[in-house]
């Protein structure tokens, strides 16, 4: 299960959308994130989806891959759908006991499960076709107005960064842990739910020493190399717009623009 999630890690290959400058792809995560809070009907929902299915067959990264990093919001989706489908009020479809089904709520649980699944595959996206170095010089550069305000936009970006690097590392470390303590007879998928939960306990111990012996390790080697974060620190590969950034650019504004007009003024 922990090897199906996608969220924060990069996959190698050469495609289109590998090669967009990476302020272009936070760009087009935000906007399409908008839109899907902007479009309320079935027809935007359907103009995401094509603009969804076109980016990750333009990524060149198997639909296979980005499905199997859906198993990890399963639960999060059914808690969802269950209480926009019994808890919307409207006109009843179904009626049981002081339990009812309306329209509406069927309407507001399969928006909500769209929406939720295209959001987690948008930006699944962008961290799949983006190193975490190329991640963090597109969030330093987005920020950077905010230096006015004397916001430490570099230490962010970096902070941001790190956490990026850490999940695959973290997954990794748990899927250790949790193989090491099945060899020595923990169950971990028997039992209710309370029961599940604190058979975790001795799993999330060791991963927290895990986590925080790699944090110390990390800002040990980062001081012994004299790291000082903030201005006036160099790039080795600068970021320079290209003719494709431009072109992404414009197919973003007519995406979002056209979900706006379908999502709020026609319907």
């Amino acid at each position: 299960m922990l090897r199906d999630i996608t969220l924060g890690q990069y996959y190698q290959t050469d495609s289109v959308i590998h090669r967009l400058d990476p302020r272009v792809k936070l760009v087009t995560t935000i906007c399409f994130i908008v839109s899907l809070f902007v479009v309320d009907n079935f027809i935007g929902y359907l103009i995401a989806g094509i603009f969804l299915a076109m980016v990750i067959k333009l990524s060149k990264v198997p639909l296979k891959y980005m499905l199997r990093g859906m198993k990890s919001i399963v639960f999060l989706l059914i808690i969802a759908v269950v209480f926009n489908l019994f808890l919307t009020p409207g006109e009843a479809v179904v009626t049981f006991w002081k339990i009812k089904i309306t329209m509406e709520g069927i309407r507001q649980a399969v928006f909500m499960a769209i929406r939720l699944i295209f959001l987690i595959m948008g930006s699944s996206i962008m961290t799949l076709t983006t190193t975490p170095n190329n991640l963090t010089d597109g969030m330093e550069k987005l920020l950077g107005p905010l230096r006015i305000f004397r916001v430490p936009v570099h230490e962010i970006a970096m902070m941001m960064s790190i956490a990026l690097r850490f999940i695959p590392i973290l997954l990794e470390e748990t899927d250790k842990i949790m193989k090491a303590q099945i060899a020595r007879g923990a169950d971990f998928e028997s039992g209710n739910l309370i029961k599940k939960a604190k058979s975790l306990v001795p799993l999330l111990v060791p991963l927290f020493i895990s986590a925080f012996r790699r944090a110390n390790d990390l800002a040990m080697a980062m001081e012994a190399r004299c790291y000082r974060g903030g201005d006036h620190r160099t790039k080795m590969k600068p970021l320079i717009y290209k003719k494709r950034d431009g072109l992404a650019y414009g197919v973003v504004v007519c995406y979002l623009a056209l979900c706006v007009v379908i999502g709020r003024v026609l319907l």
